[in-house]
């Protein structure tokens, strides 16, 4: 399977297509209608009604509209990864791991507003990456930051990303304040709508305005399966991150940049699983696409075929479990 999706071959789309509705056949199965929780914030509230209204508060709608979305992310991240040139060569394997890393959870099936997130992030990724040639820069930074603050309005704890734009300012281009002050003022303006929207409703208010922020720590995993999905997530992790530093010397600098803000990038969506906890696995997801680029590091770099074989039917069997039996 490694083999096959290490290439570049246009049979691949379909191949895994039928890859990804093998390990989600379970999210038809199994529909999940939507929960709101404290942190989902205005614009997702207002989608999950919309949603409701059309699909007549029927799970089975949502679960297809999951399965497209997870769909689209991977093919658009494994687009974006060939592009910019983050392997050395073009492949599939950023997209079988999104999929495959979106299985080893079941809460990653469904739909919520940190699935939504991933969708932003990852057009936000491309353009913070692409911003070390950019010959309109503040444009793009205005547009990342106006996307970034539209994603606060779907998920309060989406804030953290703030401090994304800045580290990829500093990682991706020359520091000039105006540029800093620019992508501010794009993350700040989805607010003055939401203060327009607030004040002709009679709703303003700054309790209203002002999203509630706590830091928890994450809930502790209640069974050996989710150890062991969490462990999937962070050996191949560690893998990858050898085989990217080892090869770091044969890397252009603008994809090395891009590997130090994928890094970034996972850290910061770390704090934000942190903030006001949902009590579900949901909000993990917005790990997803970092790890997917590392994952994708540790199948394609070592020699060993059968060692990168091992450890992705080990996934692969853990995700069955999880999705079919758990």
């Amino acid at each position: 399977m490694i083999g096959i999706f290490k290439q570049k071959a246009s049979t691949n789309a379909l191949i895994l297509f039928i890859y990804a509705l093998f390990l989600k056949f379970p999210l038809f199965l199994h529909p999940f209608l939507p929960v709101l929780h404290a942190e989902d914030n205005y614009l997702y509230r207002f989608i999950l009604i919309g949603l409701n209204s059309l699909f007549g508060h029927r799970a089975e709608p949502f679960a297809v509209l999951s399965f497209t979305i997870i769909f689209t992310q991977a093919t658009l991240l494994n687009s974006i990864c060939n592009y910019h040139k983050m392997l050395p060569r073009a492949n599939y394997l950023p997209a079988m791991c999104y999929i495959l890393i979106t299985s080893l959870l079941p809460d990653w099936g469904h739909f919520s507003a940190p699935l939504l997130i991933n969708s932003v992030m990852i057009w936000c990724w491309y353009r913070m990456v692409a911003l070390y040639n950019s010959p309109s820069p503040v444009i793009a930074i205005f547009n990342i930051g106006l996307f970034l603050g539209f994603a606060t309005l779907l998920y309060v704890p989406a804030m953290v990303f703030l401090i994304l734009l800045f580290f990829a300012l500093l990682i991706m281009r020359p520091f000039h304040i105006q540029e800093w002050f620019v992508g501010f003022i794009g993350f700040t303006s989805p607010y003055y709508f939401l203060t327009l929207f607030l004040y002709f409703t009679h709703q303003l208010n700054w309790r209203n305005l002002v999203p509630h922020i706590s830091f928890t720590f994450p809930a502790i995993p209640a069974s050996i399966w989710i150890i062991a999905a969490i462990s999937l997530l962070v050996i191949p992790f560690i893998i990858g991150g050898f085989y990217v530093q080892n090869n770091l010397n044969k890397m252009l600098i603008h994809v090395r940049k891009s590997w130090s803000l994928l890094l970034a990038f996972l850290v910061a969506a770390v704090f934000v699983i942190i903030i006001n906890k949902a009590g579900t696995y949901e909000n993990w997801i917005v790990t997803v696409m970092p790890f997917a680029v590392f994952h994708s590091a540790a199948y394609f770099y070592p020699v060993n075929k059968v060692f990168v074989n091992v450890l992705h039917w080990v996934s692969f069997s853990v995700a069955i479990v999880m999705n079919y039996f758990i």
